[in-house]
């Protein structure tokens, strides 16, 4: 099944994304969420590396009009990383803000996409798209294998890991970023993408997410 994931954006967008990125990532250090910030930036390498370097050079299913894809790539791939990453790591902690770290998130979000659309008139356009005809089978099979292996430990009573609140994070997550763009006009009308990527593509990574997380605290929790 083909989904276009396009949008529209004006470069103002991106400037006021990346003071948002600063403020953000001031945040996360000063209150000590410094893994956070570190895992925020690896995924920003990874989904680079996934997004230029798979989806626009090697299958072709990305397309930038309006700015340099090598550059407007790098920025988008490190707004998702910092903040998806950042954002899934501090709710995977526990530590008892998720309410705060998620309000603050979206909020954000939200209005850097209404004032770029308020007072980006004057500045130039970017459209961009994807097809995941290509990939979307692939990433369904990580999401299974993912979710398999846990229902499995579950069933044979090695584990008791909640899926549910996996499945809130890994859906939720994604789907606060798509709503956010589809109510804002920059994603064009329709709600192909936002249920299928909301689905599949922040969620398939869970299941690794957590056994990363949950070994690197437990080391961390050793050492102290």
């Amino acid at each position: 099944m083909q989904i276009i994931a396009a949008r529209a954006l004006s470069t103002l967008y991106i400037y006021l994304d990346i003071a948002w990125l600063v403020l953000f990532c001031g945040l996360l250090f000063y209150f000590k969420r410094r893994l956070a910030l570190v895992v925020g930036l690896l995924a920003g390498v990874l989904y680079f590396v996934v997004d230029y370097g798979i989806f626009y050079r090697l299958l072709g299913t990305r397309t930038v009009q309006g700015a340099d894809p090598f550059w407007f790539l790098l920025w988008l791939s490190f707004s998702y990383g910092i903040t998806n990453f950042a954002w899934i790591w501090l709710l995977l902690g526990r530590d008892g803000h998720a309410l705060e770290w998620s309000v603050l998130i979206v909020m954000a979000w939200l209005s850097i996409a209404l004032l770029s659309q308020n007072f980006g008139a004057g500045f130039p356009a970017i459209t961009i798209q994807r097809g995941t005809g290509a990939y979307h089978g692939v990433m369904a099979a990580i999401l299974f294998g993912g979710y398999f292996y846990i229902i499995v430990q579950n069933l044979r009573g090695k584990e008791k890991i909640d899926i549910l609140r996996l499945l809130a994070i890994g859906i939720g997550v994604q789907f606060s970023w798509e709503a956010v763009l589809l109510a804002t006009g920059i994603r064009p009308a329709g709600f192909g993408a936002l249920l299928v990527n909301s689905l599949i593509e922040t969620n398939l990574g869970l299941p690794y997410i957590y056994f990363i997380h949950r070994s690197i605290t437990h080391q961390a929790g050793k050492q102290v």
